[in-house]
C-alpha cells in the first residue's frame, strides 16, 4: 500500500514539473541587477548631492567642534603646567564638554543621515521597481529576476535598458526642489 503511494506520488509529481517546463521552452526570461541599477541611476547620484548638501552645514559644525576641541587640548599640553588649578580645571572641563557634545552631535547628524537616505532610498526603490515593471511589459518578458543571481549571460540581463528608462524619466521630471538645510 505505502509502496502504491509512493509511485503515484512521485508519478504526480513528476508531471507537475513536467507540464511547466513544456511551456518554459517558450517563456522569456531577464534579469536584472537592481544593485547597480540603486547605485548608478541619475536619481540616486542626484539624491547623493542633494543629501550631501543638505546635511554640509551640520558637517561643517562638526568639524568646527572638533577643531574647538583640538585647540583646547593643544593649550592643556602645551600650557597645562603652568596654569593656576582654578584655570586647568577650566579647560579641562571644555575638553570634557566639548567631546560631549562632539558625541552628540555626531550622534543625531547619524541618526539623521540615516533616516534621510532611507527615505531616498525607498523613493528610488520604487522608481526601480516601476522602470522594470516597464521594460519587462514592453518586451513582454514572463519573468524577471533580481536578487540572488550568481550568473547571467548579457543577452538576458536587461540592467542596462533599466538604466536608460530611469534615465529618461529623469531627464523628463522637473528640477527637484532645493533643500534648505536644517541647522540645529
Amino acid at each position: 500500500m505505502l509502496k502504491k503511494f509512493i509511485m503515484v506520488l512521485g508519478l504526480s509529481m513528476g508531471m507537475a514539473f513536467a507540464a511547466p517546463h513544456a511551456n518554459a521552452e517558450n517563456s522569456k526570461l531577464a534579469v536584472v541587477n537592481v544593485a547597480k541599477a540603486l547605485e548608478e541611476s541619475p536619481q540616486a547620484v542626484a539624491a547623493n548631492k542633494r543629501l550631501e548638501i543638505e546635511f554640509a552645514p551640520r558637517n561643517k559644525a562638526l568639524i568646527d567642534l572638533r577643531k574647538k576641541l583640538r585647540g583646547y587640548e593643544d593649550k592643556l599640553a602645551k600650557q597645562g603646567i603652568q596654569m593656576s588649578e582654578s584655570q586647568l580645571r577650566r579647560l579641562e572641563r571644555n575638553v570634557r564638554d566639548t567631546k560631549r557634545e562632539i558625541r552628540r552631535a555626531q550622534e543625531d547628524y547619524r541618526e539623521d543621515l540615516n533616516i534621510r537616505r532611507n527615505e531616498e532610498l525607498r523613493k528610488l526603490q520604487k522608481r526601480v521597481k516601476r522602470a522594470i515593471i516597464a521594460v519587462a511589459s514592453k518586451n513582454n518578458y514572463d519573468i524577471v529576476v533580481g536578487e540572488g543571481v550568481l550568473y547571467s549571460s548579457d543577452r538576458v540581463d536587461i540592467t542596462k535598458d533599466i538604466l536608460k528608462v530611469l534615465s529618461d524619466e529623469f531627464k523628463s521630471a522637473p528640477p527637484a526642489k532645493p533643500i534648505t538645510p536644517s541647522v540645529n
